[in-house]
């Protein structure tokens, strides 16, 4: 399987079918329920992956293979300092995206959106 960055790329003219291709990108890295708890996370502060565990409960491998997929996907940036890496929102539609849903649905279900 072939892995596309869903980031914003400069195209004179998109087909129709095209823009439902790159939408149906986007939604599918945001399907996973963890990788939207690392999108929230990191809208906060970049973070690395002890405090990104520390905020969420999973396991190591787990956070892993998510922060891995977000970052192929073009949604995150990330950094080496020492043997830390260091993780960043760079796509900030998915961000908004994200932010925008779910804050709407926890109004929705009378849920608490100041956390998210």
């Amino acid at each position: 399987m072939v892995k596309r960055s869903i980031q914003k790329t400069k195209v004179t003219a998109v087909e129709p079918d095209e823009v439902f291709e790159l939408a149906a990108e986007v939604f599918r890295v945001m399907s996973a329920p963890m990788r939207l708890k690392i999108i929230s996370s990191l809208c906060q502060a970049e973070k690395n992956v002890s405090e990104l565990l520390a905020e969420i409960h999973t396991t190591q491998p787990n956070m892993s293979q998510h922060l891995n997929t977000l970052y192929h996907a073009g949604v995150l940036g990330k950094r080496r300092e020492g043997v830390q890496i260091f993780y960043r929102i760079i796509d900030e539609r998915v961000a908004n995206l994200c932010r925008t849903v779910c804050t709407q649905i926890a109004m929705e279900t009378d849920g608490v959106a100041d956390s998210i």
